[in-house]
């Protein structure tokens, strides 16, 4: 098996910066272009945490007015809307740790598992943005929440934690749970985005000091590493800035048809090939 080619890492790029923010799951699709390209789990593990890191980039750069916001509440050093805004997105993040620090083996054994269990999970996701989606329908004269209480962070996190599994999408799995539980589609949507960038970064970084990214360690030449790198952040900054505009139009839906269509097509595909 060779290692990833500049072609098929420019590719997967884009995929990747289109598919994170878009609720269609970036490693499900990262999965299946991987299978298509002869790509082995592991290798296709150690470019998607790379590009995970671009596509978290993105965010920082869309949502730099929030985020920016936020660091100078948490330096005013007083329990202001800031620093508990912060401390709900350290709590959210709680259950991605523990997914992290004792299942990370599990999580990569199903990584490389093959194509059935992301057609199942792209079914699940979409499972999950029809019934987000018509749910708050039945409680229309419930007022929605205009904050993310510390309960629903934790929920949230809970949901970004078992969408690890390729093909569950983390967007739409986190921003379906958080319109559930009665929150603002805008409210959710960038608090969706911004508890990820951390645990991702994280990630990273600890993969970047134990030098799973040089040449030795995997299949993938540096070169091909910044193409795919440099393209998932363009398109992930694209795709981020329009997601955020089609939650507010509530338009999520129809990404629930796309996730029906490619998981029964990546099914079927899964027995016959």
């Amino acid at each position: 098996m060779g290692g990833i080619t500049w072609l098929q890492s420019l590719i997967l790029g884009i995929i990747q910066g289109l598919t994170e923010y878009l609720p269609v799951s970036s490693s499900g699709h990262l999965t299946i272009f991987g299978t298509l390209f002869g790509l082995g789990g592991e290798e296709n593990l150690t470019f998607a945490i790379a590009v995970h890191a671009a596509t978290i980039l993105s965010t920082i750069v869309v949502l730099r007015e929030e985020i920016w916001s936020i660091f100078k509440g948490v330096f005013k050093f007083q329990w202001n809307d800031e620093t508990q805004y912060y401390a709900k997105i350290l709590l959210s993040m709680i259950p991605v740790l523990i997914i992290g620090l004792f299942l990370k083996h599990y999580v990569e054994e199903v990584f490389g598992s093959g194509l059935f269990i992301v057609g199942c999970m792209l079914l699940l996701t979409a499972v999950l943005l029809i019934f987000s989606y018509y749910a708050p329908k039945q409680k229309a004269n419930v007022p929605l929440k205009e904050k993310i209480s510390f309960k629903d962070a934790f929920i949230i996190g809970i949901s970004q934690a078992i969408a690890v599994l390729p093909g569950l999408s983390r967007s739409g799995t986190t921003i379906s749970t958080g319109l559930l539980l009665g929150n603002k589609k805008e409210i959710v949507a960038k608090f969706s985005f911004l508890m990820v960038i951390i645990p991702i970064l994280g990630e990273a970084l600890l993969d970047l000091m134990k030098g799973d990214f040089s040449s030795e360690n995997n299949m993938i030449s540096g070169f091909s590493l910044t193409i795919g790198f440099l393209a998932a952040f363009i398109s992930g900054t694209i795709a981020c800035k329009w997601m955020l505009n089609l939650v507010k139009k509530g338009k999520l839906i129809y990404f629930a048809y796309y996730c029906i269509a490619v998981g029964i097509a990546v099914i079927v595909y899964s027995f016959v090939k």
